[in-house]
């Protein structure tokens, strides 16, 4: 990893149609590098949207980091170099690991303030953008989910921004935790509801699913 956390890529891009085994389906997949200062305001940044917001973006889910050391992983996996945002990632991010990063840490990037809340649990869409009806199965396997990022104070990001970790919660549950939890041993589900920033979405459907009753939360196998 580089000494210093920090952005290689700035991604956005907005909803397209393609077509996927005959049918027509939006996405907003496809992200591609920006140069120069991009706005982060909201619950997005500037020249990025969703395809369908009732199970993308949002409050909770406004900016994706992937890390370049993933990506190192993945190309080793796959024997293909992948450029920025192939993921779909808003941030690509060298010298810090996602699944490492706590519910509810805060980065500085640039002059804008953001708020680690979940990992990604992708759906159909990014088997689309890899050409792979089966990559959903291999992405999960693989554990390495990046990070969803609120937006704590609007600012503006860019590629060769510093990131600096300059809050950490006093329970400590990462990503990484997170996900083995939702994605493999769901014994582990009960100790996510420690975590003082997890979302209001999550906290009701582990406490639903703790119970015995519930179903995963709207968006989560099929966003």
């Amino acid at each position: 990893m580089t000494a210093t956390p920090t952005v290689l890529s700035v991604n956005v891009g907005l909803p397209r149609t393609v077509n996927f085994g005959g049918t027509s389906v939006t996405t907003a997949i496809w992200k591609e590098p920006v140069g120069g200062r991009i706005a982060v305001r909201g619950v997005n940044l500037a020249g990025d949207g969703q395809a369908d917001r009732s199970v993308h973006g949002g409050v909770d889910k406004a900016v994706y980091a992937y890390s370049r050391e993933d990506y190192d992983w993945w190309e080793s996996e796959l024997g293909r170099a992948l450029g920025p945002g192939t993921f779909g990632e808003n941030l690509t991010v060298a010298g810090l690991d996602p699944s490492a990063a706590l519910i509810g840490e805060r980065w500085k990037v640039g002059s804008a303030l953001l708020e680690v809340s979940e990992p990604r649990f992708p759906c159909f869409k990014l088997g689309i953008r890899m050409q792979d009806s089966r990559f959903l199965k291999r992405f999960a396997a693989a554990r390495r989910p990046g990070t969803y990022l609120r937006i704590v104070s609007d600012g503006e990001v860019a590629a060769g921004d510093e990131i600096q970790v300059v809050e950490r919660p006093r329970v400590k549950v990462t990503i990484g935790q997170f996900a083995e939890a939702y994605l493999g041993d769901r014994e582990q589900l009960r100790g996510l509801l420690a975590a003082d920033r997890l979302s209001d979405r999550w906290r009701s459907w582990i406490v639903a699913r703790v119970r015995r009753d519930g179903c995963a939360p709207k968006g989560e196998r099929a966003t």
